[in-house]
């Protein structure tokens, strides 16, 4: 049996071990608070699928119904930034290198953020079977707010699957927007 050494790679750096390198180029990323206006693309569909795997998780396990997480949940903006924080809170509570109360205080905090995703859900209207828009008050001087009606929806994953595909395009055609709109010799948005 030969001993081989590792010959050091002269593109290298000295300190770098590349062995370390690849192992925490696979750890996963620390849990980091979700800004839904500014996700990129390929970002939005990957946080939709993760919230998603997560809030169907969340409901089986806690038998929550739908007064509290209705199927069509995607569709509220109010919802969606509610089970996002959750779900961060519940990634950081549960991490390893955390304070063995802190699963207590994500119980407590789930507590309050039940009561407030009731109060969500009886105002924005989407039930078991059918979704409307949450409605919206017009204030003094802006345009009414166009009359929202129930939509009756018969399958849950095929609507959320749909939802986030239109979502994922909508953002990535103004992805494209923006991108045609910079001066590649410059950088600088052409006016």
């Amino acid at each position: 049996m030969t001993d081989k050494t590792h010959e050091p790679d002269p593109d290298e750096p000295d300190n770098a071990d590349t062995s370390t390198n690849a192992v925490e180029n696979d750890l996963p990323e620390p849990p980091h608070p979700v800004n839904w206006n500014l996700l990129s693309a390929d970002d939005l569909e990957a946080e939709w699928l993760e919230l998603n795997r997560w809030v169907d998780w969340l409901r089986h396990t806690y038998g929550l119904p739908a007064s509290v997480i209705p199927p069509f949940w995607h569709r509220h903006p109010e919802l969606v930034w509610e089970l996002s924080a959750l779900h961060l809170h519940w990634l950081s509570a549960y991490d390893p290198e955390q304070n063995g109360s802190a699963p207590l205080g994500w119980h407590r905090d789930f507590a309050d953020a039940r009561a407030r995703l009731r109060d969500w859900v009886t105002a924005s209207g989407t039930r078991l079977d059918r979704d409307r828009p949450t409605r919206q008050t017009a204030w003094p001087g802006e345009e009414p707010a166009e009359p929202v009606e129930d939509r009756l929806i018969a399958n849950r994953d095929e609507d959320f699957v749909q939802f986030v595909l239109d979502d994922v395009t909508g953002r990535r055609r103004e992805e494209d927007d923006f991108y045609s709109g910079i001066d590649p010799d410059t950088g600088e948005l052409r006016d």
